[in-house]
């Protein structure tokens, strides 16, 4: 879980650090909480009938709202999921063989704004965690060569027969790669004019074109330069697939943070298996003050019949590999597969990780469980496809958000953006910080202002 020393070193988180209320309580669960038949019913006839807030969903926006709110005002909210569960896609769980997996793809928690670092501890125990991703990538020869995604000078060694061992000539070896756009001013105009004036043309064929094409059913010239401008470009050793200040893993998985927010708290109710848009053509959703949306806007305002905005989503094809050799299936978490022959994106080895339970971590359970994800177009909304003709028509939907009266529009579904979970959280305390202020519950900065999150990796 931890990089070369000089790179560990960079991590601002160095131990276990954070509180676990829930486990300082005295409960010694790895796994997720039972919940009350109440909270599963999906009955909101048993909620309070008059709340401060109506929260739909209950994901890190949602969360944050009602925890907020309730810790510092004393306001009162309900807080609705269709699932049957709390924590969003952030969801995760301890498997009946004992290993901590993620339902909805793996999650890594990376942060450069101290002020969330110092909200999530709050929260959970935190255990330092350098995130490490290899690709398995045919060299110049044909043969398949595990090799660190983003490329360092490891992976151009070892994929083009060369032999970088400083900086400068890394840098060397990119300026007589890079291709200048053709375009005026020397600006990308799409996906592959980004990538190829940023890793030229060989790294993005074996690395970026395919497996591009494989998580958007586009190719990189379909798709904005945006996708493709944030690629980066390393020089040196560092293999470490973030560079953020703050990396680490909850010890006790990412549910136990969204139990500790809001379970036990008595200003929040929560109701599961139950659907927004049932309850209100019913006319069966409890008075509320103001209303905290944090699904898909095009769902919003579905009656009106305007296009549906485009997302991308995952599909896991989970397996238990029972009897591993030397107790893994692989050598790192995560594995790439860039090639267009392969019809997976990656596999994820959650057992690598540091924050397994004790059994797990120790090599008492024998067993793997290894999750390869393919990219669809239908199932979860995961990722807003960033193209010219999405980004009008959510500006369209910006529109009446802007003007529905008793509605907060929050989170990235909301928002037609990828947000990071850090970038969540930031963008849900900023709202609560303008509530304070000025008594509306609004960003303090547009979507875009975050800058890019991860998207699919």
């Amino acid at each position: 879980g931890r990089a070369e020393p000089q790179w560990a070193a960079l991590n601002k988180v160095t131990e276990v650090c954070g509180n676990d209320a829930t486990h300082a309580g005295g409960n010694p669960a790895e796994g997720p909480l039972p919940l009350g038949a109440d909270v599963l019913s999906g009955d909101l006839s048993t909620c309070p009938q008059h709340v401060d807030l109506l929260i739909v969903g209950a994901g890190l926006s949602g969360a944050v709202l009602a925890e907020r709110c309730s810790k510092e005002l004393g306001m009162t909210s309900i807080v609705i999921d269709k699932r049957d569960h709390i924590g969003g896609n952030c969801y995760d769980y301890v498997t009946k063989d004992g290993i901590r997996a993620s339902k909805y793809g793996a999650h890594l928690f990376h942060t450069k704004f101290e002020r969330v670092w110092g909200y999530v501890n709050q929260f959970s125990e935190w255990i330092p965690f350098d995130h490490r991703v290899k690709g398995l990538v045919p060299d110049k020869d044909g043969v398949d060569r595990l090799v660190p995604i983003p490329p360092t000078q490891e992976t151009v060694n070892e994929l083009f027969g060369e032999s970088i061992d400083s900086e400068e000539k890394m840098q060397a070896w990119y300026d007589t790669q890079r291709v200048v756009p053709p375009g005026a001013g020397g600006e990308p105009a799409n996906g592959e004019e980004a990538a190829l004036s940023r890793v030229g043309p060989q790294l993005y064929e074996k690395i970026f074109k395919h497996y591009t094409k494989k998580q958007w059913d586009k190719y990189p010239a379909e798709l904005d330069a945006s996708v493709l401008l944030r690629l980066p470009c390393r020089t040196n050793t560092d293999d470490r697939y973030f560079g953020d200040e703050w990396q680490a893993l909850p010890r006790r998985g990412y549910t136990r943070i969204f139990e500790n927010m809001m379970l036990g708290d008595a200003n929040i109710t929560i109701r599961l298996n139950c659907d927004f848009f049932a309850h209100k053509a019913a006319g069966t959703l409890p008075r509320h003050k103001l209303l905290v949306y944090t699904g898909q806007i095009d769902s919003y305002y579905a009656a009106l019949g305007m296009p549906k905005l485009e997302y991308r989503s995952l599909r896991f094809e989970e397996e238990y590999v029972a009897e591993p050799a030397e107790g893994y299936f692989q050598t790192a978490m995560v594995v790439n597969y860039p090639s267009a022959d392969v019809p997976f994106t990656r596999i994820v080895e959650y057992k690598h990780t540091p924050n397994q339970p004790e059994a797990a971590r120790t090599g008492e359970v024998k067993g793997t469980l290894i999750a390869r994800e393919y990219s669809t177009a239908e199932g979860e909304p995961y990722y807003p496809v960033p193209n010219p003709e999405n980004r009008a028509l959510y500006e369209q939907y910006a529109v009446l958000a802007e003007k529905e009266q008793g509605v907060a529009f929050v989170g990235r579904l909301a928002s037609y953006k990828y947000f990071n979970m850090d970038q969540a959280i930031l963008n849900a305390l900023e709202m609560f910080d303008n509530m304070k202020e000025t008594g509306k519950l609004a960003p303090k900065r547009r979507p875009e202002d975050f800058g890019p999150g991860d998207g699919m990796k």
